[in-house]
């Protein structure tokens, strides 16, 4: 089974992240192992859908999420489209599935208090490790950049004249987004200890204490370990910073379309969903301090 051609495709006409793609390979190459056990099929091509049914029933069974399972079945809508497309097959087996039902989960941003709290923290910064990690929160905070975003940024990406970062977001688009005064001074500051750790003369802007680029566990457990000491809510990463950037813009009257082009969103849709969060917030504040609420 070669998915060379399917891959090419994802990386160079999509322009998918490296992340993305390896994801679509790992869920292609499971069903086929699944197929080809249960089966004996010997080529994607020869799939019809009582065996994707199979195999939906076999994830769930094994407790997946519907969630999870539906974004595996995206993975194969995408491929087989795309071997309709390149005239390797006249008709997708998955022509008539249907995306199993999911809940929607509203994630809760973090408050400002919260947010002033961590960054009280931080203040303490006074080595590197201090400040890459002060860095880190900044930025995601006051940027809404994605994880992924953040890592891969170079030092070459900000403009202290233009008090701006230039930030490659998903299938290779690049935004501007404002610096706030108060990161591009911790910037400044990083920098200096930086020079101390960069043994390899690195581009990225973020790197660890032998001088290579961060990763996404690191990352995680900045943002985990100091919002663990000022928050008691049990959802905290990265993302949630990200939502708090947006929420906490819109509760202050910024524009949705503006906020959606700092995020990066490609619609409007993706946007919305930080002003369902807002009154998902105040409806938890009004049943919890209405005084009829316990009638």
């Amino acid at each position: 089974m070669s998915l060379s051609p399917f891959i090419d495709y994802l990386t160079l006409e999509k322009k998918y992240s490296a992340h993305t793609v390896m994801a679509y390979k790992n869920d292609l190459e499971t069903f086929f192992n699944f197929g080809k056990e249960e089966f004996e099929i010997t080529s994607l091509a020869e799939v019809n859908y009582p065996i994707v049914r199979s195999w939906i029933v076999a994830l769930v069974d094994s407790g997946i999420s519907n969630r999870t399972v539906n974004r595996k079945i995206s993975s194969l809508k995408t491929y087989y489209k795309f071997l309709l497309k390149i005239g390797e097959i006249t008709e997708t087996p998955l022509a008539k599935h249907r995306a199993l039902k999911t809940s929607k989960k509203i994630q809760i941003p973090f408050s400002e208090t919260e947010v002033n709290d961590v960054l009280e923290l931080l203040k303490g910064a006074d080595d590197f490790e201090g400040y890459r990690n002060k860095l880190i929160v900044e930025l995601f905070y006051s940027t809404g950049m994605r994880r992924a975003e953040l890592i891969n940024l170079r030092i070459s990406d900000i403009s202290e004249v233009k008090k701006t970062i230039k930030v490659l977001g998903k299938r290779n688009k690049e935004r501007i987004i404002p610096l706030l005064p108060s990161v591009l001074k911790t910037i400044g500051f990083y920098l200096g200890f930086r020079k101390e750790v960069d043994t390899y003369s690195s581009s990225f802007l973020l790197i660890t204490e032998k001088g290579e680029q961060i990763y996404e566990t690191l990352v995680y457990r900045v943002i985990t370990s100091y919002f663990d000491m000022a928050s008691e809510k049990i959802k905290k990463s990265p993302h949630i910073l990200r939502h708090s950037f947006a929420t906490h813009l819109l509760n202050e009257g910024a524009e949705l379309n503006a906020v959606k082009e700092l995020l990066g969103h490609s619609s409007l849709a993706s946007t919305q969903v930080y002003t369902h969060n807002n009154i998902a917030t105040l409806k938890e504040v009004h049943r919890g301090a209405h005084p009829r609420n316990s009638e």
